[in-house]
């Protein structure tokens, strides 16, 4: 029986000692709705469905990478859950105007009297006033860039529309959203991977194709959209996004503005803070190849059989699929080569925690 006596609540890691930008400005978050319920699809209880908000999420994330100076990477999102990696580029941030950082801000939150009275007449405020406002600026600038507020503007939107929707209150998300520092390009990759194939890891849909709302569906329709002469699997790719895109008119979030995934590289070698460091074609080969073998429940890579890009980064193929299949439960909050995460868990100040036995096998 549990012993209420001996209980210890464990104290929430404070969020700046999670998010360290100047460690990386790669990151993984992750928030489940209460009680793991399926408040996101269909109520077993109530014989409900709720996949549109499924649709709430995927259209609040892009609207919001549009607003802020934070890219997606990858995102899937389930039933009870979502996934979503996130690149912060905060030279963007603080390359923007004073004026461009108020109306981007005023996209997302209500404004201020004197912000509003500085935009209508600059002139007519005293040094005491400007002040003031300059500092609400800086103070919403920062803003622009963090993950926090991100997550906060995403999280409290979706709970407000599903208790309206269901007339009813409290909380819809189990707590504030978990996050991982991706400390590499591996840990990038590896997370990216585990994201886009958690239909597929969780036996919920056979293949890429069919995992709606993800990022790799995504990906393969903007590769697949511009073809003239489409193969079966890629008409079928069509319907299902097309299918999507019918429930975002219904749900009137056709005209929201979106921001596009973070682009892949051309080459290997682009710099970090502009694309993913890896080919479109690459990432796609070693998804579809992980989700085969995930599906058809093999133990992994041979190494002749192994993707380039699993060799090109260092990766050991022996332990790739156990590393994506247990990504979550392998690390705590950062992931990396294991001199990375030390480096990381100095400037948090606290211990390393799990991670360094799953990062010794997976790195070459």
């Amino acid at each position: 029986m549990f012993n209420l006596k001996k209980y210890t609540p464990r104290m929430a890691t404070k969020r700046e000692a999670q998010i360290c930008l100047e460690a990386t400005p790669f990151y993984h978050c992750y928030v489940r709705c209460v009680r793991r319920a399926y408040l996101c699809g269909n109520d077993s209880v109530t014989g409900d469905n709720y996949d549109h908000r499924k649709q709430w999420i995927v259209s609040r994330l892009k609207f919001l990478s549009y607003v802020y100076a934070i890219d997606i990477c990858a995102y899937a999102v389930m039933s009870n859950h979502y996934h979503v990696v996130l690149h912060v580029e905060k030279a963007r941030a603080l390359a923007w105007s004073q004026e461009e950082v108020v109306e981007r801000w005023m996209q997302v939150c209500s404004g201020n009297m004197l912000v509003d009275r500085w935009l209508e007449e600059p002139d007519a405020l005293d040094e005491a006033a400007l002040e003031v406002v300059y500092e609400t600026i800086e103070e919403w600038r920062s803003r622009l860039h963090s993950i926090s507020w991100f997550m906060r503007c995403v999280n409290e939107t979706i709970a407000r529309m599903a208790n309206e929707e269901e007339a009813c209150k409290g909380r819809f998300w189990e707590g504030r959203f978990k996050s991982q520092a991706l400390l590499d390009e591996v840990a990038l990759l590896s997370c990216m991977a585990y994201v886009d194939l958690n239909p597929v890891r969780a036996a919920m849909e056979e293949d890429l194709i069919d995992s709606d709302f993800t990022s790799i569906q995504q990906r393969l329709f903007d590769y697949a959209k511009h073809k003239t002469n489409k193969t079966t699997t890629e008409k079928r790719l069509v319907t299902r996004v097309n299918k999507q895109r019918r429930i975002k008119e219904l749900l009137n979030l056709k005209d929201l503005p979106e921001a596009s995934l973070m682009p892949f590289s051309a080459s290997n070698y682009a710099p970090l803070e502009n694309a993913l460091p890896f080919t479109r074609e690459d990432y796609f080969d070693l998804v579809d190849s992980t989700g085969k073998l995930i599906r058809s429940d093999k133990k992994g890579f041979l190494d002749e059989d192994a993707p380039p890009l699993l060799r090109s980064l260092g990766i050991n193929p022996n332990h790739w699929l156990e590393h994506v299949k247990f990504f979550n439960l392998n690390y705590s909050f950062c992931v990396g080569r294991i001199e990375r995460m030390r480096d990381f868990v100095a400037i948090a100040d606290r211990s390393l925690g799990k991670g360094s036995e799953a990062s010794r096998h997976l790195y070459q």
